[in-house]
């Protein structure tokens, strides 16, 4: 969705405001939440999408966008430190049209409005969500279907509203009434989701040991993809900047079948 708004925020402003709309100081991450790369003060039109890859830049420039938001920034723990190859380009890209870059990872997952997660349970219809609270940082959610299905309508029903076809694993003929989930690479709060009792259990990714937790605990499981999981919560959360500060918001889906 697109917002086509006529006002400016200034940087630090933007800043401030997500880090406590989005309760940034409660998380321990993987990455820096906030402001990443600076760019310009005054931002008027922001371009949001799942991760900061090059075509997502290059769509950003050539809507001139001002500021990107994303849920997969950079400087990862763990990864290279150094400014070549890749991300050399990326972030010589970003400078040279003096674009910021903010990156929200755990919050935008656990927010309570805006989250990936709770957005997800949105678009599948899921009711009442709730946070599993014996999960830190209210990343493990829970709800309930309006009426029990079995795994091939709600494997129709997960492939039509995210346009893109999950993987199943499970008994077929037990009926799907409750449902709990954590988007993106949550696959191992599967036991999780046994010890709550539902009936299946959705992520982006699944490792191969998955398929045997699944199988032997009687649960369904269902691999929605990472990407696609997590299309949701930045859209939605772009959506709202637009609304608060009347600036031009454009969500910009880059295609990944992961």
């Amino acid at each position: 969705m697109n917002h086509n708004g006529t006002n400016i925020v200034e940087q630090q402003t933007l800043a401030q405001y997500l880090t406590e709309f989005l309760n940034v100081t409660k998380f321990k991450d993987y990455a820096p939440n906030g402001l990443q790369v600076q760019g310009k003060n005054n931002i008027k039109t922001i371009v949001t999408g799942v991760t900061a890859c090059q075509p997502l830049i290059d769509q950003a420039i050539a809507l001139q966008a001002d500021a990107i938001i994303v849920h997969h920034g950079f400087f990862w723990k763990n990864e290279p430190e150094v400014l070549t190859g890749m991300k050399y380009k990326r972030i010589k890209a970003l400078m040279d049209n003096d674009i910021s870059l903010f990156g929200y990872h755990l919050p935008l997952d656990a927010h309570h409005g805006v989250g990936n997660n709770v957005q997800l349970a949105a678009q599948l219809g899921i009711l009442n969500p709730c946070i599993y609270e014996e999960v830190a940082q209210d990343l493990l959610w829970h709800g309930h279907l309006p009426n029990p299905l079995d795994a091939g309508e709600f494997t129709n029903n997960i492939a039509t509203a995210l346009g893109r076809q999950p993987l199943h694993i499970g008994d077929s003929t037990k009926p799907i009434h409750t449902v709990a989930w954590c988007t993106g690479g949550a696959q191992d709060y599967i036991d999780y989701a046994v010890q709550m009792g539902v009936d299946a259990f959705i992520s982006g990714e699944v490792s191969e040991r998955t398929f045997h937790s699944a199988m032997e605990q009687g649960i369904h499981y269902f691999a929605a993809g990472h990407h696609a999981t997590e299309r949701y919560g930045v859209q939605a959360l772009g959506d709202h900047l637009a609304e608060k500060f009347g600036i031009e918001h454009h969500f910009v889906d880059i295609t990944n079948p992961v």
